[in-house]
């Protein structure tokens, strides 16, 4: 019997309670003023009121108290993003409420019901009436208007069939009071329901953009485990090939590499699917220094031997030499390049990663965001870093990665 309750989530779950609470006024309303006037009729004395009159305001609190739910139902629905503002509901509730109020004191003016009788259904009406007003409105300073409105046409109404300004007093304060104390508990109420709903749909959200990112992630370390490694496949395989049309038994030795890479490469894609892969910074400088030589570059490698990094500025900075290599690699006809690792004076200085070759395009190579040096950058940002590159002088290539010193403390890197 409670799985109707268990299966709803906590917006659904607030939802719910909400509605039933404003059901509950409509309950409410007619036990306390409804069933009041109708016990008008069972009092003794010349006061009593007859049952026609005590039948006749009972059916109007009740019919009053339904357009008020049915009104609260609506605008909760428009609250939540379900349905249009219940305009034309609204008019009708506050007509019909005007109507019942005007009814009820001019059977007092008339003598058909007693003075003491029409004060409490007059007061629910209108109280009740503005509190579902309230919920109508998107502004909070506007709901202060309901109350004001329905306080200054009871006393007007008061003042107009000739009764006692005293009454017509004591009608103003307590509409007004009335009034405010259900409008601020209505409205309290449906901001909580909205804010719930806005959580609701924020973690939502929140979902969605871990999905996207995390293919983001997925999407650039696919792009940058594979870059290199395909590089070096195209690389060896050509320099096989032509071995193997010279008959040199070195070609061997090439394809027997490209197979190693390859498998090398089916395992750092199963890391990227897992969500483990980490670019190590000392095996991708010595891979850089391998392949590059290995390409028929003179590549120099310069990095002190020991020097403290956090994990993540480690696998950032690798991952910048694992483009930069790829990207000597595949653009351009380089002879040399340089990579140095320098950092500056103390423990905290910065640390700066430089990648030069020559043999440089006139146009520097650049990917969408996400991919290559805009994928650097992308990382490099998480551990507050920046990355420059373009050509320079002397037909050369250059890219710097910059780190700031306090995120140069916790781990240790070996050469």
């Amino acid at each position: 019997m409670t799985g109707w309750w268990r299966s709803r989530g906590t917006a659904g779950k607030v939802e719910l309670y909400t509605r039933w609470s404003f059901h509950s006024f409509v309950v409410l309303e007619i036990a306390s003023f409804g069933l009041g006037a109708l016990a008008s009729a069972t009092g003794q004395g010349p006061e009593r009121s007859s049952w026609t009159v005590a039948l006749a305001l009972f059916l109007l609190v009740c019919v009053q108290s339904v357009l008020v739910g049915s009104l609260s139902s609506r605008a909760l629905d428009w609250l939540t993003e379900r349905r249009d503002r219940p305009v034309r509901l609204a008019v009708a509730t506050a007509a019909f409420t005007g109507a019942a109020c005007l009814t009820t004191l001019a059977l007092v003016r008339t003598g058909q019901a007693d003075a003491a009788v029409a004060p409490p259904p007059v007061l629910g009406m209108a109280g009740f009436a503005c509190g579902s007003l309230a919920l109508c409105v998107k502004r909070v300073r506007h709901m202060t208007y309901g109350p004001l409105a329905a306080a200054a046409f009871t006393g007007a109404a008061v003042l107009a069939l000739g009764l006692p300004a005293g009454d017509a007093l004591g009608y103003v304060v307590g509409v007004l009071a009335t009034g405010i104390f259900l409008c601020v508990t209505c409205r309290f109420s449906a901001w909580l329901l909205q804010t719930v709903h806005e959580l609701d749909r924020s973690r939502e959200y929140q979902a969605r953009l871990a999905v996207a990112e995390e293919r983001l992630r997925f999407g650039r370390d696919l792009h940058d485990v594979m870059g290199r490694n395909l590089a070096v496949i195209a690389l060896k395989s050509e320099l096989a090939v032509q071995l193997a049309r010279r008959e040199r038994p070195e070609a061997v030795e090439q394809m027997i590499e490209v197979q190693r890479i390859a498998r090398e490469s089916q395992r750092e894609v199963r890391d990227v699917v897992r969500g483990y892969r980490e670019a190590d910074l000392a095996v991708e400088l010595e891979g850089a220094r391998g392949v590059l030589s290995a390409a028929g570059m003179d590549c120099r490698v310069e990095f002190e031997a020991r020097r403290a990094l956090t994990p993540e500025v480690q696998s950032a900075l690798g991952w910048v030499v694992r483009e930069a290599t790829t990207n000597v690699l595949r653009h351009g006809d380089a002879r040399s390049c340089l990579i140095r690792l320098t950092a500056g004076e103390g423990p905290d200085g910065p640390l700066t990663l430089l990648v030069e070759n020559d043999g440089a395009p006139a146009v520097a190579p650049a990917g969408p965001a996400g991919s290559g040096l805009a994928g650097l950058r992308e990382r490099l940002a998480v551990v507050d870093g920046s990355l420059r590159a373009g050509p320079v002088e002397g037909g050369r290539f250059r890219l710097v990665a910059e780190v700031p010193g306090p995120r140069t403390r916790q781990a240790e890197v070996g050469a």
